[in-house]
């Protein structure tokens, strides 16, 4: 049972270095992205809330959110 309590805990230590805080994107911001971890888009042909993640050049992990159109529009 002791390996099971420690893979546990491994894990929840693993995506506690992955959490970000949330910062929310202003025209004109500068920004400094190594790598994109992963992009939520909205849905629909609305302006919508969209959420990047993101790695700095430092190795930092950010949460970016900002308003875009949706990805259901077609014209």
């Amino acid at each position: 049972m002791k390996p099971f309590a420690l893979l546990a805990a491994l894990a929840l230590l693993s995506t506690g270095a992955l959490a970000a805080d949330e910062e929310t994107y202003h025209y004109g911001q500068t920004l400094d992205i190594a790598k994109v971890i992963s992009m939520t888009n909205p849905t629909g042909c609305q302006v919508g809330e969209a959420v990047m993640v993101y790695e700095d050049s430092h190795g930092q992990v950010h949460r970016l959110v900002y308003e875009r159109i949706g990805d259901d529009c077609r014209n």
